[in-house]
C-alpha cells in the first residue's frame, strides 16, 4: 500500500479517535455501595448576606446544601435555623428582612426562602445552567441571576413565550453565551419553575458576578472566564520547519513562517511541529506571536473581549460594555458614593511560551502565570490595578537577589469584595492567601498604593480560603466566610482580631477537607505568593485558555501508555513526536488547553498526551494516582517554588482531587433520552460502519465507539485510557468527551489539508478564543469531523449521499455526551398550593428517574439515576423524606410513622406553609440529605 493511499485511509479514522461516543449505559456487576458524598468543588460567588435591618446574617453551606441563618447581636452570631435548599448553593441575597433567595449552582435553581413561621423554601425557580450570582435592582426590585447560555430549563415549554428563551444555538456563530434571567418577585407565576420577565443574553461566555449602581437602576454583569484576546492557530498554518521568516502557501493562503523554535530540546532531539498561540494587537489590528508576525490569515474571527456589561434594570436594555477588564473575573462591587465599579480578576500570560527556568535562553511563565488585579471602571475608563506590583518576576526563587519576603505582601485569587459606606475603603477576600486585602479606594484608582506598605493593613483570617465578606459597620465588624474550614468568622475592624466563629456542618470526607488547600494555597506552594494550581484550574476546572508549557531544557522520556493504530505512525509521520519515535514524549509539546481536574479518577494517565504517566514518582500508563502525583514538578516549573512539596502534601492533593466530579450534562434531556438528531448521530457512531478508514477484516478497524469507548460501569466516557495516532505530529491520549458543550463559542477556521471543511470565511465577533482538540485550535466539532473522508471501495467514513447532515447529527450527539451522573441529578421543583398542574408532571419525572436503573463506576456499579428526597414544613420544623423505589413510597426522617405515599406527600402542599420541595440528589446521598439531619 502506498503512503498516499495510507494517508487517505488514516484521515477516515482519525476523527473517530479525537471525538466521542454515546451509547446506552450498560450494567456491570454490582460493586461497593455508592459514596454518601460527591465532591463538585463549586466556587463561592456571594456566600454571605445581611438582612436590610442588620438583624440576621445568611450563609450558604455549599457541601451541606443548606442555608444557615444567624441572629446578629452585640455578643456575636447565634444560629437561628438551617434551611435545606438546592445542591451546591454558591450565592445568597436578602430581598427583605423575611425573604432570602439562594442560588443553587448544581441544581440550576434559585430557592426562595421565607423566614415567616418555620424558615423554609416556598418556591423554587428553575433557571439556566450553573447559576452563580443574584442581585435585586430596578424600580420594582427585580431579581437578576447569572447563568450559562444553555440548560434544559431555557427550552421548557412553560417559558416558550418569554423573550430570550428557547434554543441556545450551540452550533451558530456569533451568539452570546451569557444569560441574565430576570424575575419579578411580585409576579413569579404558577408555571413549573417560575416565569421570568426576560432572559437577557450578553455577548460573552458564561457570566459570574453581578453588582448594582448606588441608585439601584443599573445592573453590572461580569463574564467569568472572559479571555484575553488570545487564540491558537492550526498547526498546519504554521509553516513546516523552524525558519520563522520563510513564508508558505497553504490552501491558497499565505502564512508568515515556521515555529519560533528552538528546533530541538537541550539534547538536540528535534521538536514536533505544533500550533502557535497568538494574541491580538489592538493598536495594529493584527493577531501576533512573540515575534510580532501577522497571523490574520489564520484567524477568521474577532474577539471583542467584552468583559463587563451595564444593563438598565427597568428597560433591560444594554447601556454599555467594557472590554479588557481581565482574563478571569471573580467578583464585582460598586462604590456607594462614587458609583465606581471594582472588578476582582486575574490577567493570564498564556501567550508566553514554556515553563521552567528558561536555561535555553528565552522567557517562560515560571512564577508569572497570572497577575492578581482589581480593575476600576470609572465612567468610561477601564483601569486595571496590579495588587502585587512589588514582585520582581525576573528573579526566580533559586536566583541570587530573590526576595523570599515578597510573598508576605502578596494577594492571590481575589474573590468577594465590600466597600465602606463612605466609599473610602475596599476590602477584598484573597482566597488563596488567607487574607483580606484593605485598600484606600482613591489610592487604588490612582495606582499610588505600595503593596509593601499597604500590606500592614491586611487582615489575616484563620481557617483558609476566605470567599465571602459582609461589612457590619454599625457594630464595627467584618463577617468572613472561610471555605477551607467551612466557617463564618467575626472580625473586629479596629483590632483585626477574630472575635468568634460559627462552624457550619460539613459532610465532606476528611480527604477532601485536608487536600483542598493544596490546590489553592499560593502562600505555601508558590515562590512569590501570587500563583497556585487554581490560577489556571479555576476552582478545579478550566480557565478556557491554551498554554504552551513545553520546556526546551527537559529530556525526552518514553510513553508507557498502550495505544491504538500506532503501526502506521512512523511511516505516515517520519517526524512523529519530533524524535521520529512513536514511543517518545518530547518536552516541547506545543499549546494545549487547560483540562478540567474533575472526573479524573478512572481516566488513567493524565494530560493531553498522558505524559504525566512518566515522571517524578515513577512510570505507569494506567494509574491515575501515580499520574496525578507526577504533577509535583509543576510547583517548581510553573509556580516557581524553590523546592517540591513533600510526598505527603502531594498525596493529600491527589486524594482530594481524584474525588472531584464533573456535573451532569446540561444539554441532554432530563429523562436521559436522545433527540432525533442525537439518535441518528448515535446510530452512525455506534453502528457497523467503520469510521477509521481501515479495511474490514484486517483486525485494525474501529467504529467511533470502538475507539472512543463508553462503558459507564467502568467509568469510560470517551476514553478507556489508551493513546492513539491521529495523523497529527504527536501521539496523544484519547480524550474523555464529557464536557464538549463547555467549549462552544469559537467559529472561524481556514481550510487546511487535514481539516477538509470549506473555509469558514470571515465569522465576525465571537466569544471564545479556544475550541476543540488538544490545542484548542479547532473551532467546531463539525469541522473536526470533516477530517473523515468517504472511501467507496470499503464503505467507511460518513455516508456519501449526505455527509454534512451526518456530521451535524454526530455533533449534536457529542454536545449531549453523557457523564458519570444522569442529567436528572440536582434537578428539583417545589410543589405549592397553586402550581400542581405545572409542577405535578415534573414530580412524576423525578419519581420515574429515581426508579430507573443506571450504571456508574464512581457510584459503585448498578444504582438508580438519583435518590429522590422531599422537604416540607410539618410540626414546627422542616421534615425530610426519602423515596424508596421498592416500596414506591417516601420514608420520613423521624421513623415515627410508616412510609408516606406519593399522594399523601402531594396533599401536604395544598396547605399554604407546607410547600413540598423535591430534589434528585446523587445516588448514595439520599439518606444523608433526606433523613440524617
Amino acid at each position: 500500500m502506498t503512503p498516499l493511499r495510507l494517508l487517505s485511509i488514516q484521515r477516515s479514522w482519525l476523527a473517530a479517535l479525537a471525538l466521542l461516543a454515546v451509547v446506552s449505559p450498560g450494567f456491570g456487576p454490582a460493586m461497593a455501595a455508592p459514596p454518601t458524598f460527591i465532591t463538585f468543588e463549586s466556587g463561592h460567588v456571594r456566600p454571605l448576606a445581611l438582612s436590610p435591618d442588620g438583624a440576621r446574617l445568611f450563609a450558604v453551606n455549599t457541601p451541606d446544601n443548606t442555608l444557615s441563618i444567624f441572629d446578629v447581636s452585640a455578643s456575636g452570631l447565634s444560629l437561628r435555623a438551617r434551611v435545606p435548599v438546592g445542591l451546591e448553593p454558591v450565592a445568597v441575597a436578602a430581598r427583605t428582612n423575611d425573604e432570602v433567595w439562594v442560588v443553587n449552582h448544581l441544581s440550576d435553581s434559585v430557592s426562595v426562602v421565607s423566614l415567616t413561621g418555620v424558615p423554609r423554601v416556598v418556591r423554587t425557580l428553575l433557571v439556566g445552567d450553573e447559576p452563580r450570582d443574584i442581585v435585586f435592582a430596578g424600580t420594582t426590585g427585580r431579581a437578576f441571576i447569572t447563568t450559562a447560555h444553555r440548560g434544559q430549563h431555557r427550552t421548557h415549554a412553560s417559558i416558550a413565550a418569554v423573550p430570550g428563551a428557547g434554543d441556545p444555538q450551540l452550533t451558530t456563530p456569533g451568539v452570546g453565551r451569557a444569560d441574565l434571567w430576570v424575575f419579578d418577585p411580585a409576579n413569579l407565576g404558577t408555571t413549573l419553575g417560575g416565569t421570568p420577565v426576560r432572559i437577557v443574553t450578553l455577548f460573552g461566555d458564561t457570566p459570574r458576578a453581578l453588582t448594582v449602581s448606588p441608585d439601584g437602576q443599573t445592573v453590572y454583569a461580569a463574564i467569568f472566564k472572559s479571555g484575553n484576546q488570545t487564540t491558537s492557530i492550526l498547526e498546519e498554518t504554521v509553516c513546516e520547519g523552524f525558519n520563522p521568516y520563510l513564508p508558505c502557501l497553504v490552501n491558497g493562503s499565505i502564512y508568515p513562517g515556521g515555529s519560533p523554535g528552538p528546533a530541538t530540546n537541550h539534547e538536540g532531539i528535534e521538536a514536533p511541529e505544533v500550533a502557535l498561540i497568538v494574541k491580538y494587537n489592538n493598536q495594529f489590528s493584527q493577531w501576533q506571536d512573540e515575534l510580532g508576525r501577522n497571523w490574520n490569515n489564520a484567524v477568521r474571527f474577532r474577539l471583542p473581549d467584552q468583559d463587563v456589561f451595564a444593563i438598565d434594570a427597568n428597560s433591560l436594555g444594554q447601556k454599555a460594555a467594557y472590554a479588557h477588564v481581565g482574563t478571569t473575573l471573580f467578583n464585582m462591587v460598586t462604590n456607594p458614593v462614587t458609583g465606581t465599579v471594582y472588578v476582582s480578576n486575574t490577567e493570564a500570560f498564556n501567550h508566553v511560551r514554556f515553563e521552567g527556568p528558561g536555561n535555553y535562553g528565552g522567557t517562560t511563565v515560571q512564577g508569572h502565570l497570572a497577575e492578581t488585579r482589581i480593575t476600576a471602571i470609572l465612567g468610561g475608563s477601564v483601569l486595571p490595578r496590579h495588587l502585587n506590583k512589588h514582585l520582581d518576576y525576573t528573579k526566580l526563587a533559586t536566583d541570587p537577589g530573590f526576595d523570599p519576603t515578597a510573598k508576605q505582601h502578596s494577594l492571590a485569587t481575589p474573590t468577594d469584595m465590600v466597600v465602606s459606606r463612605d466609599g473610602r475603603t475596599l476590602y477584598v477576600a484573597a482566597y488563596s492567601s488567607s487574607k483580606i486585602g484593605v485598600f484606600d479606594t482613591q489610592a487604588l484608582e490612582a495606582d499610588s498604593f505600595n503593596p509593601r506598605l499597604n500590606s500592614a493593613a491586611y487582615i489575616p483570617v484563620s481557617g483558609g480560603g476566605p470567599s465571602g465578606l459582609i461589612l457590619d459597620e454599625a457594630r464595627g465588624r467584618l463577617y468572613v466566610m472561610t471555605r477551607f474550614d467551612n466557617s463564618v468568622k467575626v472580625i473586629d475592624l479596629a483590632t483585626k482580631a477574630e472575635l468568634g466563629k460559627q462552624v457550619l456542618p460539613n459532610p465532606e470526607p476528611a480527604a477532601v477537607v485536608q487536600g483542598r488547600p493544596v490546590l489553592y494555597d499560593a502562600a505555601t506552594f508558590s515562590a512569590n505568593g501570587e500563583a497556585s494550581c487554581a490560577s489556571c484550574h479555576i476552582f478545579g476546572d478550566m480557565d478556557d485558555l491554551a498554554w504552551d508549557l513545553g520546556n526546551p531544557d527537559d529530556d525526552v522520556v518514553q510513553n508507557p501508555i498502550p495505544g491504538r493504530l500506532l503501526g502506521a505512525a512512523e511511516l505516515l509521520k517520519p517526524h512523529i513526536n519530533g524524535s521520529g519515535r512513536v514511543e517518545d514524549f518530547h518536552p516541547m509539546k506545543g499549546p494545549m488547553t487547560t483540562q478540567t481536574l474533575r472526573g479524573m479518577v478512572v481516566s488513567g494517565a493524565m494530560h493531553w498526551r498522558g505524559d504525566r504517566s512518566n515522571g517524578f514518582f515513577g512510570v505507569n500508563g494506567t494509574d491515575p494516582n501515580l499520574s496525578f502525583m507526577n504533577f509535583i514538578v509543576a510547583f517548581e516549573g510553573l509556580l516557581g517554588r524553590a523546592t517540591k512539596p513533600t510526598q505527603t502534601e502531594m498525596q493529600r492533593f491527589t486524594d482530594f482531587q481524584l474525588q472531584v466530579q464533573l456535573p451532569p450534562n446540561p444539554v441532554r434531556n432530563l429523562d436521559n433520552t436522545l433527540t432525533a438528531a442525537q439518535q441518528r448521530g448515535l446510530n452512525f457512531y455506534a453502528g457497523s460502519r467503520r469510521s477509521d478508514g481501515l479495511p474490514l477484516g484486517e483486525g485494525l478497524g474501529f467504529t467511533c465507539e470502538g475507539c472512543h469507548r463508553l462503558d459507564s460501569a467502568k467509568g469510560f466516557f470517551g476514553t478507556d485510557g489508551q493513546a492513539s495516532f491521529e495523523n497529527i505530529p504527536q501521539i496523544v491520549k484519547i480524550p474523555h468527551l464529557r464536557n464538549a458543550y463547555q467549549k462552544v463559542g469559537m467559529f472561524g477556521n481556514p481550510t487546511t489539508p487535514f481539516f477538509l471543511a470549506p473555509d469558514s470565511g470571515w465569522q465576525g465577533d465571537q466569544v471564545r478564543g479556544f475550541g476543540f482538540v488538544h490545542d484548542g485550535a479547532v473551532d467546531t466539532i463539525a469541522r473536526f469531523l470533516s477530517a473523515i473522508v468517504f472511501i467507496p471501495s470499503i464503505g467507511v467514513g460518513f455516508p456519501l449521499n449526505n455527509p454534512d447532515a451526518t456530521r451535524r447529527d454526530v455533533e449534536q450527539l457529542i454536545l449531549a455526551f453523557d457523564t458519570d451522573l444522569a442529567p436528572i441529578v440536582g434537578q428539583q421543583v417545589t410543589l405549592t398550593s397553586t402550581n400542581a398542574a405545572s409542577a405535578g408532571p415534573r414530580v412524576d419525572l423525578l419519581i420515574q428517574r429515581a426508579k430507573t436503573a443506571f450504571a456508574s463506576k464512581i457510584l459503585g456499579g448498578a444504582v438508580t439515576e438519583c435518590d429522590l428526597v422531599a422537604k416540607v414544613a410539618l410540626g414546627g420544623r422542616v421534615k425530610g423524606f426519602l423515596f424508596s423505589p421498592t416500596a414506591n413510597a417516601f420514608t420520613p426522617d423521624d421513623g415515627t410513622v410508616a412510609n408516606v405515599t406519593d399522594a399523601t406527600l402531594r396533599t401536604y402542599a395544598k396547605t399554604v406553609g407546607q410547600e413540598v420541595t423535591y430534589t434528585c440528589v446523587p445516588p448514595g446521598s439520599g439518606a444523608r440529605i433526606g433523613l440524617n439531619r
